[in-house]
């Protein structure tokens, strides 16, 4: 589905329509993948007319532990980035599910592969978006013979733009078998996590989970579902490293992430999980998710950042007074353009 161009970014400084942000073909991070970037979720709610940011803290305190990791410093804080973003979907008027994909490239317009000495570059984008797989059916999925990337060749734990030729190997794989999705084993042939998700397993009334010493994404989503099953469905959660066969032995599979939320999987190389459907633990904690993710639970109401001003009376977060206007003052039109100006953090060079 194509992208509305006039959808409100933030680049290089400013807001900008998404159709006006563009990129050189000899840009670094395009010939090299030195780049690196987030997926984050909003969610509407309408009850409130509201829309929600869902751990948007957390997922920029990984996106700059990402830019660290490839030798980048941005001079935003996770409390200003978080700001740009609730100005974007603002900017963009969005009253639905949205999906926010913030970068930091190497900009440099040059030939030679390196991470030092380089320029780089900021954006924040935001549209509209849905499910990223069927959520409401159980997965047919096969263990990929592409295996997960070590550490020690490319950090797993850094949302990396490179390394995700990794997952793409092994998700065209799969889908040109016949599957919904794969599961990569570690060069030592342990689970490590489905192709851009992270994997849990119920078996013997446990729940288990890769640690993050088997090349995983350190999933907030998976945080928050151990969080879930846990505190809210009273079932145990351990991390461990889970054998292949283990997985055509258990009772409920499920992966996790922020653009696959949760789904569940109904056989593993042809062989069935559980009855082949949404085992009673997803069902069950897919419909607590998405109500936590929608600031339905008070609870959990800390993870939901607010987007709209006033539309909920009495919410904490003081956009007006601490929130990033723009130099351009950019919209799309609909978006408030009331807000005050403040001065645009900048990204170090």
């Amino acid at each position: 589905m194509a992208i509305d161009p006039s959808l409100v970014c933030y680049f290089r400084g400013e807001y900008m329509p998404l159709g006006a942000a563009k990129v050189g073909i000899l840009t670094h991070a395009l010939s090299y993948g030195t780049g690196c970037f987030e997926g984050i979720r909003a969610y509407y709610n309408p009850d409130e007319e509201q829309v929600f940011l869902f751990r948007v803290d957390e997922h920029y305190d990984r996106f700059r532990q990402s830019a660290r990791i490839l030798l980048m410093q941005t001079e935003l804080s996770t409390a200003e980035l978080s700001a740009i973003t609730a100005e974007c979907i603002r900017r963009s008027d969005l009253h639905t599910d949205v999906y926010i994909r913030p970068s930091v490239f190497k900009s440099s317009e040059i030939i030679g592969v390196k991470l030092h000495d380089l320029e780089e570059e900021l954006y924040v984008t935001v549209q509209p978006f849905g499910t990223y797989v069927d959520i409401d059916r159980a997965l047919k999925v096969q263990v990929s013979s592409w295996r997960r990337l070590d550490d020690n060749m490319v950090p797993a734990r850094a949302k990396i733009t490179g390394s995700y030729i990794n997952s793409a190997f092994a998700k065209s794989e799969a889908l040109l078998n016949g599957f919904d999705e794969a599961i990569m084993l570690t060069a030592e042939g342990y689970v490590s996590e489905a192709s851009a998700a992270n994997l849990f397993m119920l078996r013997k009334g446990v729940v288990s989970t890769p640690p993050v010493s088997e090349n995983i994404l350190e999933g907030i989503t998976r945080e928050t579902m151990i969080t879930l099953i846990q505190d809210e469905l009273n079932v145990p959660v351990i991390e461990r490293t889970i054998d292949r066969t283990e997985l055509y032995a258990a009772d409920e599979l499920f992966i996790c992430g922020t653009g696959v939320q949760m789904a569940a999987i109904g056989s593993v190389d042809h062989r069935a999980v559980g009855d082949g459907k949404v085992g009673p633990l997803v069902e069950r904690l897919q419909q607590l998710y998405f109500d936590v993710v929608r600031g339905k639970v008070p609870k959990y109401r800390h993870w939901c950042t607010p987007v709209y001003i006033g539309a909920n009376p009495g919410e904490s977060m003081d956009y007006q007074a601490n929130h990033s206007n723009g130099a351009n003052g950019y919209t799309n039109g609909h978006a408030d353009a009331e807000l005050p100006a403040r001065a645009e953090p900048s990204l170090a060079g």
